[in-house]
């Protein structure tokens, strides 16, 4: 099946950098929004949501209060990935969190609402 690339900017009013960090970057911070659970063994992340779905994902790169890479393991294109990026509007002094995903053509808009989903429930949990 054809991946398209899809990019996504929330505009976050996050009072601090490292909470925004800590939210997409470690495992504790991404049970929050992102998955039911999240576990860490070296750069292998192993996402959880219900009792039923689990999808593992590597960690392909990172720079610290900047972005988070993942790859998912299940995924055949080795160039697709998923990215947590952040950015500092100095004009608003807000921060804008950029989303880039790997999806399927026909499921393009049904990812877009699932990932503005998440993001409501990511400015719930930080308290944005």
């Amino acid at each position: 099946m054809k991946k398209e690339k899809i990019h996504i900017e929330y505009l976050l009013n996050a009072t601090s950098r490292n909470i925004l960090w800590h939210a997409i970057s470690t495992p504790i911070g991404m049970e929050d929004w992102f998955a039911d659970r999240v576990k860490i063994q070296d750069k292998k992340f192993t996402f959880s949501w219900g009792k039923t779905e689990i999808r593992e994902a590597e960690l392909i790169a990172t720079r610290v209060n900047s972005f988070v890479r993942f790859h998912w393991l299940d995924d055949d294109d080795e160039k697709s990935y998923f990215e947590f990026k952040m950015n500092y509007n100095e004009l608003t002094s807000d921060y804008v969190l950029e989303i880039t995903d790997y999806v399927d053509t026909e499921e393009k808009k049904d990812q877009i609402e699932l990932w503005n989903s998440q993001i409501d429930t990511l400015k719930r949990a930080c308290g944005m």
